[in-house]
């Protein structure tokens, strides 16, 4: 049975390593965060149109994941960070991403503490305190949803172990 786990929680708490440790380990397939290639390509400044294409192509990827052979599928960051940045940037969310989020069930969500250094890049907008809260807000959509979470943290390999372990866990 497939299983769709999504890295989650704010900028700069190793989503991304922790994907590609995890898809190695697991020999799962994955997707990177498509918001980051995205704005790297386009530059840093974007509007509303831009974060609703990114969604889209967030659900997309989903539909794509339907399809691989794995049967682990993980996603570097997922729709509720969407919309939890669509409400704290432009204080509006589109119509369609609530359904979205609905159709699209994640099994798993590893919500990455703020618990490492910053690093900033010219993309990240949200440290410290921001940092904090986003993730607050982050743990408070996934309890108000109902979906199953591990809160992950610690340093460099106990960040992975931590992880692989709660993936473990929960398959």
């Amino acid at each position: 049975m497939k299983k769709f786990i999504a890295i989650t929680g704010p900028e700069s708490t190793a989503k991304s390593t922790l994907t590609k440790e995890l898809s190695t380990y697991f020999q799962a397939d994955y997707y990177l965060e498509f918001s980051r290639e995205y704005l790297e390509n386009k530059g840093c400044k974007y509007s509303y149109e831009d974060v609703d294409y990114i969604a889209k192509i967030q659900v997309e990827q989903y539909e794509m994941g339907k399809t691989k052979q794995s049967n682990l599928i993980l996603f570097d960051t997922w729709l509720i960070i969407t919309k939890v940045w669509f409400e704290w940037t432009f204080k509006k969310v589109p119509e369609w991403l609530e359904q979205a989020i609905k159709e699209c069930p994640i099994d798993l969500y590893l919500l990455c503490r703020p618990d490492i250094p910053w690093e900033p890049d010219p993309l990240r907008e949200n440290g410290g305190k921001e940092r904090d809260h986003l993730y607050l807000i982050y743990k408070n959509e996934l309890i108000s949803r109902g979906c199953s979470f591990v809160e992950i943290e610690g340093i460099g390999d106990e960040r992975v172990q931590n992880a692989i372990n709660a993936v473990k866990s929960n398959l």
